[in-house]
């Protein structure tokens, strides 16, 4: 494959997106000495880390393992500053990265990709904008990503608010002055718990509207001093070793015990460890069973109750924040920093809108069943169409005019996460049933693969690169297989494909691949030492 293609194509590969796993993708085919042309929405690079500008967004991994791995000079180089970096400074990095390997002349930016339709006649890719203009490419590699598609509450009246409004997704980029500012959040998730946690001494009142509580766990971050910089560096090889063992790519792993395979004292001594270290460890390191057994998990739901219960001072507040329709660590964990001592403040108001529902957004405020409030800001901290939320936002048009929403209407079915029947030539990277877990070990790793496949299309002469009906089908059912039993899967959330605020996705479905990353590479790196000869090539 030559830089200028045989049939007069744009260019050999088109990436959508500009976030990480984009700028890794076109860092890959570069080297395959491909013309690749990237295409994002923003004014830069970063992705999530463009969009989501609101007060307190940062890391829940730690700085050191999420950064990238694959170039040993740019980890000596680059010094995080923080256990768990915030927004500003991960932003910086990645605008770092885009320098120092020279990204930005093959990007394309303020270029949102509204179709994506396959020429069967060319084997090829054709790609339009939202400025009417089209591209052509042999290879489309979707860089997404799983969070990247805001949405709004449907409540009446949201656009009659005469102050201003702000989804934490589309924060402005300039500041915001909450100063004696009488301010509202919506929603309760990770965002709004960091929202909220950061801006709550700086407004003049803050009300927090919250549907669903969700269990948090103390993030305990801190500054990253120079003797512990040096040992972070020197220690980089064997850290990212222990990402690829790992279940889910994070430098925590499932503790092998039981929850009952140990007495009353050391499993409350067990959890006070790990609610005093830092990060996911509570989450990702805890007992074996407590994600699959209701006694286990109710261990930990129980020891995480009692914790916000000592936290928060007025106990009706407390039982407001406790969750009672899901166990802990069943939906994504949130991460705080002194998140449940913001309601000891007396500028801070909780309503449960379960109890008093809100009726509409006035041009004032807010009306609840039970009062009107005033607000000069409103924040929405309402999540995402999440993981099949940003292919629904493209017309993708495989092989005989397949469109990829009908085919996703009752859910997503892929291969391996990275491929789609009726879809050729074209590649997904963090979408549907891959392993997601610490995302850019799991991003590394799906780039890495898709580069090794075009390589082997351009080593071989192969123009046309498929998923076969039946490799979809077992796969998919795979996927659904390893979430029998997770009680993650029994909880309406994003991770099982819930928004009430979507149309048409009420209904649960296997989303996101559950099982190990060691055991999903193993199943990618099969495929790829037969020759691809699961795939249909041509």
């Amino acid at each position: 494959m030559s830089a200028a293609p045989q049939l007069d194509l744009d260019y050999d590969a088109i990436v959508i997106g500009a976030g990480l796993s984009g700028m890794y993708q076109l860092y890959r085919l570069r080297e395959l000495d491909l013309s690749v042309r990237v295409f994002e929405a923003g004014t830069n690079v970063g992705g999530t880390w463009y969009w989501n500008r609101y007060p307190g967004a940062r890391f829940d991994s730690e700085s050191y393992s999420y950064g990238y791995s694959f170039s040993k000079e740019l980890l000596e180089e680059w010094e995080w500053s923080e256990h768990f970096a915030g927004q500003p400074e991960t932003l910086r990095y990645c605008n770092y990265v885009a320098d120092k390997f020279d990204l930005r002349r093959d990007i394309r930016f303020r270029s949102r990709v509204t179709a994506a339709i396959y020429q069967e006649d060319t084997r090829s890719w054709r790609i339009t904008l939202e400025d009417g203009s089209h591209h052509t490419c042999r290879f489309l590699i979707t860089a997404i990503g799983p969070l990247s598609t805001p949405t709004l509450p449907r409540i009446e009246g949201r656009d009659s608010f005469q102050g201003k409004s702000f989804h934490t997704a589309r924060w402005p980029h300039d500041p915001v002055d909450f100063t004696g500012k009488r301010v509202a959040v919506i929603g309760t998730g990770a965002t709004g718990v960091q929202t909220i946690q950061t801006i709550a001494s700086e407004v003049g009142h803050l009300t927090v509207f919250q549907r669903t509580p969700n269990w948090c766990a103390p993030l305990h971050n801190g500054k990253i001093d120079a003797e512990t910089q040096r040992k972070i560096k020197a220690g980089y090889p064997e850290m990212f070793r222990r990402c690829q063992e790992t279940f889910a790519c994070f430098i925590h792993t499932p503790d092998p015990r039981g929850a009952f395979e140990v007495s009353d004292e050391e499993r409350e001594a067990f959890y006070e460890k790990l609610y005093g270290e830092r990060g996911f460890g509570i989450w990702q390191g805890n007992f074996r069973d407590i994600l699959i057994d209701r006694k286990a998990n109710a261990t930990i739901s129980d020891f995480v109750a009692r914790k916000i219960r000592q936290r928060v001072k007025d106990p009706k507040v407390a039982e407001k924040l406790i969750p009672r329709n899901h166990g802990f660590g069943t939906r994504r964990l949130p991460l705080e920093t002194f998140y449940y001592e913001v309601y000891n403040r007396d500028n801070v108001e909780l309503v449960d809108i379960t109890e008093t529902p809100i009726e509409r957004i006035t041009p004032a405020g807010i009306k609840t069943s039970e009062r009107e409030f005033e607000f000069d800001i409103i924040i929405y901290a309402t999540g995402f169409d999440a993981i099949t939320g940003s292919f629904d936002k493209i017309d993708f048009r495989g092989a005989g005019g397949a469109l990829l929403k009908d085919k996703w209407k009752s859910g997503p079915s892929t291969y391996l996460g990275l491929m789609i029947d009726e879809f050729p030539n074209m590649m997904m990277l963090m979408g549907p049933h891959t392993a997601l877990g610490n995302i850019p070990r799991s991003i590394e790793y799906s780039v890495d693969w898709v580069t090794g496949l075009i390589r082997f299309a351009r080593d071989n002469g192969l123009t046309r690169l498929e998923a076969t009906r039946e490799g979809v089908d077992d796969w998919t059912d795979h996927v659904k297989s390893l979430g029998v039993g997770l009680l993650s899967n029994e909880v309406d959330s994003w991770m099982t494909g819930i928004n009430r605020n979507v149309e048409g996705k009420q209904t649960r479905i296997i989303a996101r691949y559950s099982g190990s990353a060691p055991a999903y590479r193993a199943r990618c790196d099969e495929v790829a030492a037969k020759g691809y000869d699961e795939l249909r090539l041509a």
